[in-house]
C-alpha cells in the first residue's frame, strides 16, 4: 500500500507545470505580440500615407480640369466638390490658391532654404499628428503629405 501512494504521488509531480514554466511561455508570448503590433502599426502608417499621397494626386488632376476649364485655379476645395474630403487621419486637406488669390508671403509653405514650394498652389496633408508648420524643416510638418515643386513631388515632407 504504501508503495501505491509513493507512485501516485510522484505521477501527480510530473504533470503540472512550474512557475519558471509559465512565466518563460507568457514572456515569449508577450515579446511576440510586441513585435506584431509594432510591425501592424509600421504597415498601417505606410499605407496612410499612400492613401494621402494618391487622394492628393486625384485633387491635382480635379483642380487641373477645373483651370483648364474655367481659366483660373479654384478658391477652395469646395469649387471642385471635394471641400468634404479628409485625408486618412479625419482632417480636411489643406488648399492655398498662390497664382490667383496673391496670398500673404506668411502663408507660404517653404523648403530648407525658405523659398515657397509651390508657384501655383499649395496642397497638402498635416499628417498623422494633425499639426503643421509652414518651413518644411520643422519637426511638426515632417510628417505632412505635401505637393511641392508644382506637383513633380508628392510624399513626406521629411523626405523632400
Amino acid at each position: 500500500m504504501l508503495n501505491y501512494h509513493r507512485k501516485r504521488n510522484q505521477i501527480q509531480g510530473c504533470c503540472g507545470f512550474t512557475i519558471l514554466e509559465i512565466l518563460l511561455v507568457v514572456t515569449i508570448i508577450a515579446t511576440l505580440s510586441t513585435i506584431a503590433v509594432f510591425a501592424g502599426s509600421k504597415y498601417i502608417n505606410r499605407v496612410q500615407n499612400a492613401r494621402a499621397v494618391e487622394e492628393i494626386r486625384m485633387l491635382e488632376r480635379e483642380i487641373t480640369l477645373y483651370s483648364m476649364e474655367k481659366g483660373v485655379y479654384p478658391n477652395d476645395l469646395d469649387d471642385i466638390g471635394q471641400g468634404g474630403l479628409h485625408d486618412p487621419w479625419g482632417k480636411p486637406y489643406e488648399y492655398l490658391n498662390i497664382v490667383d488669390l496673391n496670398p500673404p508671403k506668411g502663408k507660404l509653405r517653404k523648403d530648407r532654404f525658405f523659398v515657397p514650394v509651390n508657384s501655383d498652389y499649395d496642397l497638402y496633408s498635416m499628417g498623422r499628428d494633425g499639426k503643421t508648420k509652414r518651413p518644411l524643416q520643422n519637426p511638426q510638418a515632417k510628417d505632412d503629405i505635401i505637393r511641392a515643386n508644382d506637383g513633380q513631388y508628392v510624399g513626406l515632407a521629411g523626405y523632400f
